[in-house]
Parts: structure tokens; C-alpha cells; sequence
């Protein structure tokens, strides 16, 4: 059974080249021709691969990860190459419509029609989205590539020099026979750990269903036969003769390997253990996903008026928590003619603002100084008239010059301490 499975895919194996051959292999730029560095080939010859042997590729989105596995002669998959994302667009999350940025996530298909080694982001492949969930579920979009230059709005990108080097492990293995192979793109790598930390994410219930590929996968390391009905995805699944998977339509009756089945269950057991375990421990907070359609369909607005000319926010906006939108009050500069006369009209309507602002101010400055001034004169007129209001001491029947108060006091004082000290004497002296 696991042999007949194996031949409806899982191998994802050829007996010709479709669309690629000598003499198109020829017209490929310089670029799309370098063979992978000598580390490289030592590293495959030691676990067992070949040049031309088949590939597939994981993509991580939070850990920011592209992953390159080569078959090696006994079948199975073993990881060969991993490199750094340099860049992908919008959140954790599935693409939903054309514009909303996301990077898609799910399991797509790259066959030889998809290479493009003149592309002008230096070399590329077109993922292959829509597939035929996408299709199923009403999502849509095109052009989403892994590619080069690091520059994205919807794809993956790498760096030059990795873009050659992932290339020319699709080119080599094309060469070798295989007619296409599988990219698995995940949010994140699903471990229990990171499941139990987006356990309440509105994009839980679509990461679930990717993990049972993602789960297949690390069984078997080899990649899963992938199908599509009743709109979700089903893994290392066979019909029946004369049955066939309707992306819309019921699934079939299936069958699967026994020894699938167990490997399955056993994976399973150990994942729920591990599960609950990262429920009640300390983990890193999530990052930021995409809610939904409603957040795809603000950003894909936001990507049209741009595309119009339009002068819009510099960042797409961003659907918070509470469903609040949040835009940036950057703009963008949009070289169109409706773009500049936008951009006239945002500095005319600056100019007013900041004409206003003066004015506003100028008249709080004048009503400040006209308060100040009232307040003065107030403080000036109660002065007067407390003085007014002194008495006027005269001089005596000698005119003898008033003493004041202070000096006749002190004098009275002084006066009072002689008297004192006199009295203290007298009585020292006849033993008072």
C-alpha cells in the first residue's frame, strides 16, 4: 500500500522533463547556470544525494526561514541548505485577495514553466498560488514568487547570492527528472510549543489543517501527497479506482497505509503531551497575524488606490484587536498626475492648518497681554489707595523728631533690663 501511495506522489518522481530541456536550458541567463558551491556538493554526496536528485523547500514566516531537502538514494528527505529570508510581506497568516501583501501559506506546486531566469528581481520561481484550495475558497491573487533583489510585496525574498544557489537546486533536480516539487510554507514551525502560543488566533483552525502536512512530513520525511476537497487539504490520502478529489465537492472514501496510520497516531500522543505542557508554561508573545478577510480587504484597498496614483498612507494600514484600523500619517510620494495633485492639495490643506494654527495663537497671545496689563493697572490703583489710608504721626510741642515705634520699644526695653539687673544687686547684697 505504502509503495502504491508512493506512486501516486508522495515521491513527487519523473520520467521526462515537461517544458524544460537542452536546448531551453541554453537561453538561461548566465545567472540561472552556476553550479552550487563545492561545500554544498560534498555535503549532499556525504548524506547520500546525488546532484540532480529531487527537492523540496519548507518556508518558516516567524522564524524567517527558506529550507532546501534533497531525497536521498533510499527515498527519504534530508535537509541540505537553509537560509535567511531576507524579506516577506504582511503578517502571520494565509493570503486572502490580490493586494492585501500577505505571502501565501499552504503547499504549493513548482514545475519547470515556473522558473524565470530572467526575472527582474535577478532570478525566480512563481510558487504556483493560486492552488487549488485557494481556488476552492475564493482567494486570489498572482505573481507570488520566491526571488531575489529583497524586495517584497507579497513574496518571498532572498538575497541575490541565495536566490542562485535555491535555483539551482529546482534546476538540478529538474534536470535529474523530477517534473516539479512541492513548497510548504508555514506561518512558523509547528511545534506544540508555537501552536499552544497561537491556540486562540482567528488563523488557529487553517494552521491546524496545515499541520497534519507539516506532521506527515516529519514521519515520513518524505514530501506528502497533497489533494483538495470539501475546500480543505487532505494528506497521503488514496481514492478509490474511478474516484477523484473535488476541491468543492465531498470527499472520497480514502485509504491510507497502515504503517502511516500508526506513525500518525504515535506522533499524536506525544504532540498532545507537549501540547498541554506549553499551554501553562512561559512563552514568547505571539506576533502579529492577519484577521481575516476584513483586514485583507483594507489592505487591498489601500493597494489599489495606490496602484491608481493615488497619494496614500507610506505603510498599508493594519486591523488592530478590537477591530479598530490603525494608518500611519506618512504619506507616500506617488509620481502620477493625480498623485501630485493629491500631494498639492494635502500641502494647501497643511498650509491653512498652519495659517490657522497663528492666527489662533495670535489672538491668545493679545488677550493674554490686554489680562496682563488690566491686572497691572488693578495692582497699581489698590497700591495708591492703601497708602492713602496711612495715618500721619506729627512732631511734638518742641518739634522734636518722632521716634518710631521700633526705637521706642527697644528704648523701654533697655530701660526695664537696668532696672532689673539693679534690682538683683540690691538683694545679693542683704541676702535677698
Amino acid at each position: 500500500m505504502f509503495a502504491k501511495l508512493a506512486r501516486t506522489g508522495i515521491l513527487i518522481a519523473a520520467i521526462g522533463i515537461a517544458g524544460c530541456n537542452d536546448s531551453s536550458m541554453k537561453d538561461f541567463a548566465p545567472e540561472a547556470n552556476k553550479p552550487l558551491p563545492d561545500k554544498i556538493l560534498a555535503d549532499m554526496r556525504a548524506k547520500g544525494m546525488v546532484r540532480t536528485s529531487s527537492v523540496m523547500a519548507r518556508i518558516f514566516k516567524e522564524e524567517g526561514k527558506l529550507e532546501i531537502w534533497k531525497a536521498k538514494t533510499n527515498g527519504r528527505y534530508d535537509l541540505v541548505a537553509t537560509y535567511d529570508i531576507c524579506k516577506w510581506s504582511g503578517k502571520l497568516g494565509p493570503k486572502y485577495t490580490e493586494g492585501d501583501r500577505q505571502a501565501p501559506e499552504g503547499f504549493y506546486t513548482v514545475r519547470p514553466s515556473q522558473m524565470n531566469p530572467r526575472s527582474s528581481y535577478h532570478l525566480s520561481f512563481n510558487i504556483g498560488f493560486p492552488n487549488a484550495y485557494d481556488r476552492a475558497n475564493g482567494r486570489t491573487g498572482q505573481n507570488l514568487m520566491v526571488h531575489g533583489a529583497c524586495s517584497s510585496s507579497g513574496c518571498y525574498s532572498m538575497t541575490d547570492a541565495q536566490i542562485e544557489q535555491i535555483y539551482a537546486f529546482g534546476r538540478d533536480a529538474f534536470q535529474g527528472g523530477q517534473t516539479e516539487f512541492q513548497i510548504q510554507a508555514f506561518p512558523f514551525r509547528m511545534t506544540a510549543a508555537n501552536m499552544a502560543r497561537y491556540r486562540n488566533d482567528p488563523n488557529y483552525e487553517f494552521w491546524k489543517m496545515l499541520k497534519v502536512g507539516y506532521d506527515n512530513f516529519e514521519i515520513t520525511k518524505v514530501p506528502p501527497k497533497v489533494d483538495v476537497c470539501e475546500k480543505r487539504y487532505v494528506f497521503n490520502q488514496v481514492a478509490p479506482e474511478g474516484t477523484t478529489f473535488d476541491p468543492t465537492g465531498p470527499c472520497p472514501a480514502t485509504m491510507q497505509p497502515d504503517s502511516l496510520k500508526t506513525a500518525y497516531a504515535d506522533y499524536e500522543k506525544r504532540y498532545d503531551v507537549a501540547f498541554k505542557a506549553a499551554v501553562n508554561s512561559s512563552t514568547p508573545p505571539p506576533k502579529p497575524t492577519i484577521a481575516g478577510i476584513k483586514e485583507a480587504s483594507i489592505v487591498s484597498d489601500w493597494s489599489k488606490r495606490r496602484a491608481r496614483g493615488e497619494r496614500v498612507p507610506i505603510d498599508p494600514p493594519s486591523m488592530n484587536a478590537d477591530g479598530s484600523v490603525t494608518e500611519t500619517t506618512r504619506m507616500g510620494r506617488i509620481d502620477s498626475p493625480l498623485g501630485r495633485k493629491m500631494a498639492a492639495a494635502d500641502a494647501e490643506k497643511e498650509a491653512k492648518r498652519k495659517a490657522e494654527e497663528q492666527r489662533l495663537a495670535a489672538i491668545e497671545a493679545a488677550k493674554a497681554a490686554k489680562a496682563q496689563a488690566r491686572a497691572q493697572a488693578l495692582a497699581e490703583k489698590e497700591a495708591a489707595k492703601q497708602a492713602a489710608q496711612q495715618p500721619v504721626v506729627t512732631a511734638g510741642v518742641e518739634d522734636a523728631p518722632a521716634q518710631p515705634a521700633q526705637e521706642t520699644q527697644a528704648a523701654a526695653d533697655a530701660d526695664q533690663g537696668t532696672v532689673s539687673k539693679l534690682k538683683k544687686k540690691l538683694l545679693g547684697m542683704f541676702g535677698g
